[in-house]
């Protein structure tokens, strides 16, 4: 049983990506779980320190919440009846993304799926501010859907790579899972410059070609280019319909350009692109919670 999150705030293009969460596993048992978080309009931090509920507004903003998740719920099912599938709302008045990481450790999420623009229509807004967020503050998958995309069972997978992860990333196995589910095809991209690859480079690249053993898979090498280049290239030339990265917090991804290159690709790529954290990154979350439950108990 999968446990998928679906962040919406009621859009069009929130709507679109549930859609196509509902229909990429189809053939699953799946519980998804239709999260709205709200603020209302008047909110300011200063007067609510000494008034919790002005007005009421809470109270009103919480039913509205729990009125559309229960339309939205009804609409799904009668759009795609899956005897397969359970849903469950939750309305909460919170920020999305620490909500985001409490329902993650809660309901065991295996996946967040989510649109990559907003009610407001301004792309880039919603993606620094909602998707991208989610991409680099939360230790789950992350698959963003672009707006409007209609549903393509992912055949063929594009994972460009630098081969800088470990093969212990616990979230590699969910890669697999997808490629056997939807009898998919990986091409795994590596942007050449020039610079041979590292012995460490060599050995990610063979355990991927045992990996992958009992997958259809392909490996790629763009001449001369830099990743963007790579991707947009080799989109040109194939028909794509997921795009794959591993989201390294210190890496040449994030460096390249002096732009993240997560970043750049979430704002302009017209495929869904799923996002992987690496294991460092999960690491580093680990040891922080660890920290400030021990500053808590010293406290």
């Amino acid at each position: 049983m999968k446990n998928i999150l679906l962040p919406t705030d009621f859009s069009e293009n929130a709507y679109n990506a549930i859609r196509y969460a509902v229909q990429f596993y189809k053939k699953e048992r799946c519980t998804f779980y239709m999260l709205n978080t709200f603020t209302p309009i008047s909110f300011n931090a200063g007067y609510m320190i000494e008034n919790p509920m002005p007005y009421g507004m809470e109270d009103v903003a919480m039913i509205n919440s729990k009125k559309e998740t229960e339309e939205l719920e009804e609409k799904i099912k009668e759009e795609f009846n899956n005897p397969r599938h359970i849903f469950k709302r939750i309305s909460v008045f919170n920020m999305l993304i620490p909500e985001i990481k409490d329902a993650v450790k809660k309901y065991q999420i295996d996946l967040i799926i989510m649109g990559t623009k907003g009610a407001t229509g301004a792309r880039e807004i919603f993606i620094g501010t909602h998707t991208m967020y989610v991409i680099k503050k939360v230790n789950c998958p992350v698959l963003a859907v672009p707006s409007g995309f209609e549903f393509e069972e992912p055949k063929e997978i594009l994972f460009p790579t630098d081969y800088q992860f470990s093969a212990t990333n616990p979230f590699l196995s969910f890669l697999k899972e997808i490629c056997t589910l939807h009898i998919s095809r990986i091409h795994i991209l590596n942007a050449y410059y020039g610079v041979p690859l590292t012995t460490y480079q060599e050995e990610i690249r063979a355990f991927l070609d045992i990996y992958f053993e009992k997958n259809a898979h392909i490996f790629h090498i763009a001449d001369g280019m830099d990743v963007l280049e790579a991707i947009e290239d080799f989109q040109k030339k194939n028909n794509i319909n997921l795009l794959v990265m591993v989201h390294n917090k210190h890496s040449f991804f994030e460096n390249l350009l002096f732009k993240p290159v997560i970043n750049q690709i979430a704002y302009h790529t017209n495929v869904p692109f799923l996002v992987i954290p690496s294991e460092k990154r999960i690491g580093e979350t680990i040891e922080k919670n660890m920290e400030q439950h021990r500053e808590k108990e010293v406290g």
